[in-house]
């Protein structure tokens, strides 16, 4: 079992930045894929960024402005945001996953979510 607790959520004015912070139990975290979804209001859930053996993905709308990274002597993702949009604003969720074979859609343990707003 693995615990995901995600930190950094905040308001931010458009343009600015934040930084996520994802903290992770369990002795194994260096092994998972990890990955950041958000959940805007109205919206389903969609796919943020991962990391899997070092390697990162993102989704187009945040390609060039994100970046997904990790600690693996501190068991914690982050996510730094940067040039940050209105359209942003959603609730933001870490989740691990052992597979990793659908990092864009699948994983096993989710995060309760830290909650992040832009203004315009």
């Amino acid at each position: 079992q693995v615990q995901l607790v995600e930190s950094g959520g905040g308001l931010v004015q458009a343009g600015g930045s934040l930084r996520l912070s994802c903290a992770a139990s369990g002795r194994t975290f260096s092994s998972y894929t990890m990955g950041w979804f958000r959940r805007a209001p109205g919206k389903e859930r969609e796919f943020v960024a991962a990391i899997r053996w070092g390697i990162t993905y993102y989704a187009d709308s945040v390609k060039g402005r994100f970046t997904i990274s990790r600690d693996n002597a501190k068991n914690t993702v982050y996510l730094q945001m940067n040039s940050l949009k209105p359209e942003d604003t959603a609730v933001y969720y870490c989740a691990a996953d052992r597979s990793g074979i659908n990092l864009r859609t699948s994983y096993d343990y989710w995060g309760q979510g830290t909650q992040v707003t832009v203004s315009s």
